[in-house]
């Protein structure tokens, strides 16, 4: 190790591991979205040691404010949970943990083996104001189109949220006349 950089990497990359670990083993859905964010906020300080500054605002922005919080959303506001026990149950198969290691031994191998090139003298250059023109001239229309599929994915959670009919609709939830 060379100094601080290094050891706080390895310990952004041990959280991040450990945390999705944890997303994919505890039992609690709710501790699982917790798990999340560490995941996401962990991915988000790698996009930051490799100076992808602009991936990892995304990161945190889409994820971590977007994606993580629209899940929480959905299990805490679902009109099922009173009547549903909430949990991720884990099943321990011994097939998917070989077929793991053995992709985590292929993995580990590569990266051990291969020589890769190394560039001395790189200095960090921020990237968010190239891709924001980028973003508002070239790409404008696949942009657009994205948010617009974005915002009927959105109308489509918030209708199958809805109660299934008129019977479920209880006293505080109807229109005042």
């Amino acid at each position: 190790m060379t100094g601080p950089a290094d050891l706080i990497f390895y310990f952004v990359a041990a959280l991040t591991v450990a945390s999705a670990i944890l997303v994919a083993t505890l039992p609690n859905i709710i501790y699982s979205a917790v798990a999340l964010l560490f995941s996401f906020a962990g991915v988000a300080g790698l996009y930051v040691f490799v100076s992808a500054d602009f991936l990892a605002a995304t990161q945190v922005l889409v994820y971590v404010g977007g994606i993580l919080i629209l899940i929480l959303f959905a299990v805490f506001l679902s009109n099922r949970i009173s009547t549903v026990k909430i949990s991720n149950p884990v099943h321990f198969n011994w097939q998917a943990a070989l077929l793991c290691l053995a992709l985590f031994g292929v993995l580990s191998y590569t990266a051990v083996s291969t020589k890769f090139p190394v560039k001395p003298g790189l200095s960090y250059q921020p990237t968010t104001a190239e891709i924001g023109e980028l973003l508002m001239t070239r790409y404008l229309l696949p942009f657009e189109v994205a948010s617009v599929l974005l915002l009927a994915a959105l109308i489509g959670a918030a209708l199958l949220s809805r109660p299934e009919g008129e019977k479920e609709r209880s006293a505080d939830m109807e229109e005042p006349k």
